[in-house]
């Protein structure tokens, strides 16, 4: 990654994971040398400039869908990819001055699309491929980003090519190495901003990482990286870039802004810490959010030692917005402060795409296109995912087959006499395989995670517990109440992707029930589950994790992992069978209940 020699500052000599020296670098305009050999006093003591930020990207370059294979659509009218957020940029360079504005980005750029994946495995830039998201985010000239979770899905060696393939640095002030507790990236940046005439204006940037990667991500980071909290490295590095001279603090945060965690008490650090930042560490003028993937145009904090105002934004995801954070600074005593700063969010379905990034990444496109339209087999039936979050439906008996046949081959003797059964989450409620021909978009479509698979032992009362903790998903609905698939799900902010069905038992949801007594009626071959019974467990690795915060999961004892992904196990499932059918499926057996009476 570029330095500038006259801001050059090592940090980490050797790192044990990187082997790579880290340094704090970039500058805006002219270097501090330079500034501090003008004479002041006769420039202008105010100035305006603007930190401009993305986030939550995933992969996305173009307005495209490569599920659907089509333009990008949605009822909001929002567009996505990183393309049209470029023509934005350009219009707020045009408008204020190029050497006025900085482009930042806070995390999860890597995974989540096609696109991704394709330069990921299928032709990956660990083998000579240029990563289109950093050839994209070259050429609009980023400033800096921060890691995000999903950096590290693929693995170190592919995040470290991806970072040598950018122009700008990757921050984590709290990916640490493992060995040596010293900083794995590079913690931050400082740029300078020319004010002719007057000094220039030093802008600290810090980014900060997930601590839940430690748990998401521990096959690829265990043992090779930490992941400490947000508040308790900020409070290391602010200082620092105070001390450095910089006249704003601004922080990129791969972390939502509500203190929230998925993970329950998993770990000891927060996963969305962004407002406790604020709240607890001085100094920190502004902070980009992310991570949450919700459009935040405007927030403030205050700090509880200075009663400072600190102001976040977070821009949505996928490029649907794009933060603008605006700042007003005085010279005062030969030092810059800030007057005023404000932040909005911009919309680029306003604009079109920029064409000199179609011209650099259209030829890529279309190969991910055509990979994703390649036939794999057929499908006997249509298989939709829209009711996968209330009722037992053929799509994820496909998923539950896939897992539990893989975890059933690579099984030893002893586990193998085990009941096998699968715990799975309807990704996407706009899946759907066709009957016909079947593509590889149309699995990926159904599961979008980069997720691995293991097979993990519990216990019928562990199971139980499981499934119990999966239920409130579902709001409570008295019994002789009417049921609306419209407010009945995601109670307690627990998402799509957190809930999990079960395959290979038989049982009932009574959504009359208060939280924690809605499992009935739990079979395996229609016998009643005892609770000293053990079953192995096919679940994919986010889950066997901790991921979600399920109980008894993370610790549970290990019958089978594998490092090949799921969504490639269902591709290879279809290629071998040749035609899927439901009938071929080990059908789940669930069902929602008010008092015992079935809802559908």
């Amino acid at each position: 990654m570029p330095v500038s020699p006259l801001n050059r500052r090592e940090f980490v000599k050797k790192s044990a994971v990187t082997g790579a020296a880290v340094a704090a670098v970039g500058a805006v305009g002219s270097g501090t040398a330079e500034a501090a050999g003008r004479r002041h006093g006769k420039g202008p003591k105010t100035w305006a400039f603007s930190i401009l930020g993305t986030t939550d990207l995933h992969s996305h370059v173009f307005d495209w869908d490569y599920y659907l294979d089509a333009a990008y659509s949605d009822k909001d009218g929002n567009s996505v990819g990183v393309a049209r957020v470029a023509t934005l940029v350009k219009q707020q360079r045009e408008a204020k001055g190029e050497e006025r504005v900085l482009l930042v980005d806070a995390g999860d750029i890597i995974q989540g699309t096609s696109l991704a994946y394709y330069f990921a495995r299928v032709d990956p830039i660990t083998e000579g491929a240029e990563h289109p998201m950093a050839v994209a985010m070259n050429h609009m000239r980023y400033d800096a980003a921060a890691l995000g979770n999903h950096e590290f899905n693929y693995g170190i060696e592919v995040l470290r090519k991806f970072e040598s393939q950018c122009r700008f640095p990757l921050l984590g002030a709290n990916a640490l190495d493992a060995k040596t507790l010293r900083p794995a990236f590079q913690p931050y940046a400082v740029k300078t901003i020319r004010v002719p005439g007057a000094p220039d204006i030093k802008v600290g940037i810090l980014g900060l990482t997930n601590p839940g990667i430690a748990l998401w991500d521990k096959d690829n980071v265990g043992g090779k990286m930490v992941f400490p909290g947000l508040v308790e490295q900020a409070k290391k590095y602010v200082p620092r870039l105070r001390a450095l001279g910089c006249d704003v603090v601004f922080l990129t945060d791969h972390s939502g802004l509500d203190g929230s965690s998925s993970y329950g008490d998993a770990l000891p650090y927060v996963e969305n810490a962004s407002n406790l930042v604020a709240e607890q560490v001085p100094g920190i003028d502004a902070i980009l959010v992310g991570h949450t993937h919700v459009e935040v145009p405007s927030y403030t904090v205050k700090n509880e030692e200075t009663g400072e105002d600190v102001l976040l934004s977070e821009p949505y995801c996928w490029g649907y917005r794009l933060s603008v954070f605006d700042f007003e600074v005085e010279l005062h005593h030969g030092r810059w402060r800030v007057t005023k700063k404000t932040a909005q969010t911009l919309n680029p379905n306003t604009v079109d795409e920029d064409p000199e990034i179609k011209k650099l990444l259209e030829a890529d496109h279309e190969l991910v296109v055509k990979y994703v339209n390649t036939p794999v087999g057929t499908c006997t039936e249509d298989l939709s995912g829209a009711e996968a979050c209330w009722k037992d439906v053929p799509i994820m008996d496909f998923i539950h087959q896939v897992q539990m046949d893989t975890v059933k081959e690579g099984l030893s003797a002893a586990d193998a006499a085990l009941p096998l059964i699968s715990v799975a989450a309807p990704f996407s409620r706009t899946a759907d395989i066709p009957a016909g021909n079947v593509t590889i978009r149309d699995i990926a479509g159904l599961y979008i995670y980069d997720n691995t698979l293991y097979g993990k032992k519990l216990t019928g009362a562990q199971l139980k517990d499981y499934l119990e903790y999966a239920a409130k998903y579902y709001h409570q609905v008295p019994a002789g109440t009417k049921v609306d698939t419209s407010t009945l799900t995601n109670a307690n902010s627990f998402w799509d992707y957190m809930y999990d069905t079960a395959a290979g038992v038989d049982y009932d949801i009574d959504i009359a029930q208060a939280e924690g007594s809605r499992i009935k009626n739990l079979t395996y071959n229609g016998t009643a589950v005892t609770d000293d019974q053990v079953f192995v467990v096919a679940v994919n690795n986010y889950r066997a994790n901790g991921g979600s915060g399920y109980p008894h999961i993370a610790s549970a004892d290990i019958a089978y992992s594998s490092t090949n992904e799921i969504r490639q196990l269902m591709i290879d499932y279809v290629t071998a069978k040749g035609a899927l059918d439901p009938a071929d499926f080990a059908a789940s057996n669930w069902k929602l209940t008010q008092a015992g009476t079935p809802v559908f």
